[in-house]
């Protein structure tokens, strides 16, 4: 397979991927992996996620205008702005002092991934036919402890396979949030999150970057950003819905698959 296209679909796997309980960063590294792709210093793979980023901020335009032209003189929206930065701050402060780990040992172990994305399928499956009654209905009006839980809980996303949006919804459900919430609000915190990720690993990996290949790059930006716009849109009206137990399914079966892989390949 072409570089070119291989680009496209990491691209288009991104997209689908980022907002939903699947993991982006484990299929992009399992994709990669069995396709032999990988960029000098994940170059690709750290770029396209703006692309996700992109949609979510193209998505919710309007949305985050409000709040930022409200928060001086508005209590609810100072609630959430405050609610996404205490969420956000336990990634912040354990993403900075395991980021060695993290790159080193969790990213170049493609066991770990398949492993995690079958134990987040169960966790998932549980969660959703588990009767609940939801109390929290609006994720602008989240209790301040709550957002902290989930802050913390957003911190197993660390490990690849885990999943970001998976670990923030799963966290919500836990703390009594309905599934349409909790799926918005793990869109809102990953803007903090995955901006700082991405910036962070670019300084990072400064010396290493390479850009030689910025028509790939493009082209899994302009991928990843298209169909995360309608992946955004789509997803909270599909949760709604029918809930997650699709995406538990599907974690279970890449990650079968990936251990399956692995073994025939001899990758262990």
């Amino acid at each position: 397979m072409g570089d070119w296209l291989i680009a496209l679909l990491l691209g288009i796997v991104e997209g689908l991927t980022e907002f939903i309980p699947v993991s982006s960063t484990g299929h992009l590294l399992l994709l990669g992996h069995f396709l032999g792709f990988e960029s000098t210093g994940k170059t690709f793979e750290v770029v396209i996620q703006l692309g996700a980023l992109l949609a979510v901020i193209t998505v919710y335009l309007r949305r985050l205008f409000e709040l930022a032209t409200r928060w001086p003189h508005d209590r609810q929206a100072r609630h959430f702005l405050i609610g996404l930065l205490v969420a956000f701050l336990p990634a912040m402060v354990i993403g900075v002092f395991m980021y060695d780990t993290i790159k080193n040992i969790f990213f170049e172990t493609p066991a770990i991934i398949c492993v995690s994305l079958i134990i987040g399928g169960f966790v998932l499956l549980w969660l959703d036919r588990r009767p609940m009654t939801p109390v929290h209905l609006d994720a602008a009006k989240y209790p301040m402890r709550m957002y902290l839980i989930i802050g913390v809980v957003q911190c197993l996303a660390m490990v690849p396979g885990v999943s970001r949006s998976g670990a923030t919804i799963a966290g919500a459900l836990l703390l009594g949030a309905d599934k349409r919430s909790a799926a918005e609000f793990s869109f809102f915190l990953a803007l903090p999150t995955m901006g700082a990720a991405v910036a962070y690993d670019l300084f990072q990996n400064r010396a290493v970057l390479d850009f030689s290949d910025f028509g790939l790059i493009a082209v899994g930006f302009i991928a990843a950003t298209v169909t995360a716009i309608v992946t955004v849109k789509a997803v909270l009206a599909f949760v709604t819905r029918h809930g997650f137990g699709v995406f538990a399914w599907w974690r279970i079966a890449v990650g079968s698959a990936g251990l399956i892989g692995l073994w025939l390949t001899g990758s262990f």
